[in-house]
């Protein structure tokens, strides 16, 4: 006898976009992972080239074996995560940003600015807005240790905020998969700033999707105060609540435009029935109750937005104004003159990538690299302007592609900074519905309605 049985929701969750994670994928991993320990210069790099190899090809054996991908996703995060993190702890090594961070915590509690007032060598700039000095401050008020590092509390802050930007049942395996990238595994064993700005800039455009203004614009204000880089997220969220995205824009702009709709259909009902038209009554009323349901939720829309964007300009000017205004000069060539290359001091943010190519070994190329930085971040806005993003998933890929643009043609950059349009993309892609309505009904035909279909075609022939 034929049997059949429902999909299950782990069979719809099978639908949802696959990230990568088979033994091909564990083998590139690990080959990048070498790479670095066998070229790079910096020996945090090289410690955690050796140690993330060796978990990349544990995960990738695992994966050729037949073994699930949350086993061999969680021996990767061992190996490049846990296993160089914990040596590097032990030893007391760590990238450069690291000590920046408690430098500038400590600096931030004595002097009241983070910044040093007469900086001379790369070392003793910190090109971060001063909210970055947070994550230093257990290091600069308990010492140095394995627990104040300033990397872990970077990395918490990231983890965190990306899982709570998430949907509850692709916490897990996104960020299992996020954390065994080696673009990300690597700063979260040798330290990067650039981690918890990308997860605020999740949980920012989490919060604009649900219809949340103010949760969005903290989100937002938090990120834009630590560097900024979040900044272009700010527009991007505002243009996505612009569009009426969100559960509490749409529960206010459906009161506010049920109130105004019943104002407007009234008039428009008292108006033609002086007229004496039944006809008229009627078209009328449509007529008045759909206009006056459109400029509500106009309203509405744009008050979510404004919402957000003061949230965030409040929240940011809090943390970055007192410790700016407190030595101006000091916080303009720290923040502004030297990431883009205007100080005696050569940043090592020196990738070879497009804006630095030019700048480099072009003939007025530092400013032709900014021209084409200033229009990347021009199109970006023109295309909010013109096409909104409607969906987070979208939001993020936009503002994903627009930081990709920017990295690009930054006059100092870095590989690293990737980490930023590669988490976007991870969490838009994490955020795909679980299954399109095509597919299920497909399924639960192949499932349910042939096996049907097949049993009563057998009855017929039997009893003929």
């Amino acid at each position: 006898m034929a049997t059949f049985a429902l999909p299950t929701p782990s069979d719809l969750h099978r639908d949802r976009p696959a990230l990568p994670g088979d033994a091909a994928w564990w083998a590139f991993c690990a080959a990048t992972a070498l790479a670095l320990a066998a070229f790079s210069s910096l020996g945090p790099h090289r410690v955690w080239g050796a140690a993330a190899a060796l978990g990349y090809v544990a995960a990738a054996v695992l994966a050729a074996r037949g073994r699930s991908p949350r086993t061999a996703g969680a021996v990767a995060v061992t190996g490049a995560v846990l296993l160089p993190l914990l040596v590097l702890l032990a030893v007391d090594r760590a990238q450069l940003e690291v000590d920046v961070v408690a430098r500038s915590a400590g600096l931030l509690l004595s002097e009241g600015t983070p910044y040093l007032e007469r900086p001379v060598t790369p070392e003793d700039f910190n090109p971060y807005l001063p909210g970055m000095a947070a994550f230093g401050i257990p290091e600069a008020v308990a010492g140095p240790g394995p627990l104040t590092d300033p990397r872990l509390w970077m990395g918490a802050a990231f983890l965190g905020a990306f899982a709570l930007a998430l949907p509850t049942g692709a916490r897990r395996e996104a960020a299992r998969w996020l954390a065994a990238c080696p673009l990300v595994a690597l700063p979260l064993a040798v330290g990067g700033v650039d981690l918890p700005v990308a997860g605020l800039m999740c949980l920012g455009l989490a919060g604009a999707g649900q219809g949340r203004p103010g949760r969005a614009g903290l989100a937002l204000g938090l990120a834009a105060a630590l560097k900024w880089t979040a900044w272009p997220a700010v527009p991007v969220a505002l243009a996505l609540l612009a569009t009426g995205c969100g559960g509490e824009g749409r529960r206010e702009s459906r009161a506010a435009r049920g109130d105004a709709g019943r104002r407007g259909s009234r008039e428009a009902l008292e108006d033609a029935g002086r007229r004496g038209s039944r006809e008229a009554l009627e078209d009328a009323g449509r007529r008045g109750s759909r206009k006056a349901l459109e400029d509500a939720g106009r309203r509405g829309r744009r008050a979510a937005a404004l919402r957000c964007g003061l949230v965030a300009l409040l929240t940011a000017a809090a943390l970055v104004l007192p410790a700016a205004l407190r030595d101006p000069g000091a916080f303009r060539s720290h923040v502004v003159d030297f990431p883009l290359g205007l100080t005696g001091a050569v940043s090592s943010a020196a990738s070879p990538l497009p804006g630095h190519l030019l700048a480099t070994h072009v003939p007025g190329g530092r400013t032709l690299a900014l021209l084409l930085l200033g229009a990347s971040a021009l199109l970006l806005a023109v295309s909010l302007l013109v096409r909104p993003p409607g969906t987070p998933s979208a939001a993020a890929a936009r503002l994903a592609l627009g930081l990709l643009l920017a990295i690009a043609f930054m006059p100092a950059s870095r590989f690293g900074y990737l980490v930023h349009p590669l988490v976007l993309a991870a969490w838009a892609l994490a955020r795909q519905p679980p299954a399109h309505p095509h597919r299920i009904r497909e399924r639960v035909r192949v499932l349910v309605i042939d096996p049907v279909r097949a049993r009563v075609r057998r009855r017929k022939q039997v009893s003929r």
